[in-house]
């Protein structure tokens, strides 16, 4: 078998990588694109098996991602999806490394982040593309002889025919050139001393014994071989240096608990929300809240003027909080691309939670879509708030999680809005609301409840909803209402002797 040169990684002179491409990826992810999108990583990142990775100085997110590899053989433009895979000479492994560290300074375009030198190692075996089946290759890599990713191209989102018919409709495809193909769940971080490897192998389809259904049975890469060491080279203060948090831990390992962290925002969901406090809650109508909440002062804890998708749901969660300031040209190029403001308050939020928006009731453009909505629904929120309009409505719509918004519009955020801070004071349809506020809504309305309060307005609106029944069943035999509602001493003696017969 023919192996992969330092000639070949010459010949190279584009290497296109797919961002999403693998179902499990999606899933992990929370969002499976309706097309595939691309990035460009330089040919100087190209490494071969067995060279050593730098983790750059002051970087602590080294991120690896097994991918199988395609080598182009002879240029392709404007081809068809069934004479793209002719194109293709080779499949190799490859391992798409990259700093988390350096994501926010990219703006999507990932140069930063995974353009590193050595950052695309590929090899060491290559296997002749008209000898396998595209749709049955296996892709595994192991982290310091861990087994961590393990995957199949039978399902993948965007097969690599289409892959290379779609690239070519724009740019032409030439000989040398490398397409990395996405990779699978699983891919994490490694540190310095650790070993990662990534292989491809041909399978076929077997009707016995393997729990998997398939077993290997043609050509393989052999193992791509890469060794990650500490960088030594601080970064200049002239360009961006690293920068991490808790949100980008989780991209890159997977997940907060592959991250090591504390599930922070939902242990303080448990502490103030308690289920039985949320029981409670869930429990009375917004309208019985409301009279409590004003029994109390507090008249202005609603948000007003608001659709949403789902009334037929009662939501009970705690606020997290978006800050969305009016747009100006120039804050906008360093506030609204990238992983923004909008992004960060996402891919944050978390089981039970209801992320409110702060859009100053502006009507004329989006605050949410359809990809960043599934992705809140992915991540288990409760609902979104907007006092702003939403795109891509009718997807939006559909979704199981409840989005309550001022209005459909298509427009993007940049029209009218710089998404600017996460967790902060907010104003959303007339009333302020705070981080870790409780809210609820129905059909009636939306509520924000002071969480000190919460404890004793449920209690008290049990109890009133629960004398609103004896009053209903009262009326209902044809008693009036004076004396009766709201109850005289008459008729408290009388609903108290009720209460204590249906207990």
């Amino acid at each position: 078998m023919e192996q992969v040169t330092d000639h070949l990684l010459a010949a190279a002179r584009k290497v296109i990588a797919v961002h999403i491409n693998y179902p499990s990826r999606a899933a992990q992810r929370g969002r499976t694109p309706e097309q595939p999108s691309y990035f460009l990583k330089p040919s100087s990142s190209l490494a071969l098996s067995g060279s050593t990775v730098e983790r750059p100085a002051g970087c602590e997110l080294l991120g690896y991602e097994g991918e199988i590899a395609l080598i182009i053989g002879k240029p392709a433009r404007r081809v068809g999806v069934e004479d793209a895979w002719s194109h293709v000479e080779w499949v190799t492994a490859s391992n798409d490394l990259g700093v988390y560290d350096l994501r926010y300074a990219d703006k999507g375009s990932n140069l930063r982040s995974k353009g590193g030198d050595g950052f695309t190692p590929v090899g060491p075996g290559l296997i002749a593309a008209d000898a396998v089946d595209p749709a049955g290759l296996r892709i595994r890599t192991w982290h310091n002889g861990d087994l961590v990713q393990d995957d199949t191209t039978g399902d993948l989102l965007f097969p690599f025919a289409r892959l290379v018919a779609d690239l070519s409709q724009l740019l032409t495809l030439e000989e040398g050139d490398i397409i990395l193909t996405g990779t699978p769940a699983g891919a994490s971080v490694a540190k310095p001393g650790d070993v990662v490897e990534v292989e491809v192998s041909a399978v076929e389809v077997s009707t016995e014994s393997t729990t998997a259904g398939r077993a290997a049975s043609g050509p393989s890469t052999g193992r791509l071989v890469t060794r990650v060491e500490e960088g030594t080279t601080a970064f200049a203060d002239f360009g961006a240096r690293p920068r991490t948090d808790d949100i980008q831990r989780e991209e890159a390992y997977g997940s907060r608990e592959a991250a090591g962290l504390a599930a922070v925002e939902a242990a303080a969901v448990g502490h103030v929300l308690t289920p039985e406090l949320k029981a409670k809650l869930e429990s009375v109508c917004t309208a019985t809240l409301s009279s409590q909440l004003r029994k109390r002062g507090l008249n202005n804890v609603s948000i007003d003027g608001l659709s949403s998708t789902r009334p037929d749901k009662r939501i009970v969660g705690l606020a997290r909080t978006l800050r969305y300031v009016p747009n100006r040209e120039d804050l906008f190029k360093t506030h609204g691309g990238g992983f923004n403001a909008q992004k960060k308050a996402i891919d944050s939020v978390n089981e039970g939670e209801i992320l409110v928006m702060e859009a100053r009731g502006e009507k004329g453009t989006g605050t949410i879509g359809d990809i960043l909505a599934l992705r809140a629904q992915v991540r288990g929120a409760a609902a979104i708030i907007t006092d702003g309009g939403v795109r891509d409505f009718s997807a939006v719509a559909a979704m199981d999680m409840p989005t309550y918004y001022s209005n459909p519009h298509p427009a993007v955020l940049g029209r009218r809005h710089i998404p600017w801070d996460t967790d902060i004071t907010i104003a959303c349809g007339g009333t302020t609301v705070q981080p870790g506020d409780i809210i609820v809504a129905d059909a009636d309305g939306i509520l924000v409840i002071p969480p000190t309060l919460a404890e004793e307005l449920a209690d008290d609106s049990i109890a009133q909803e629960r004398e609103e029944v004896f009053i209903a069943d009262m009326v209902q035999q044809g008693h009036s209402v004076d004396g009766l509602y709201p109850l005289n001493t008459e008729w408290r003696a009388k609903y108290e002797e009720w209460e204590a017969g249906t207990k």
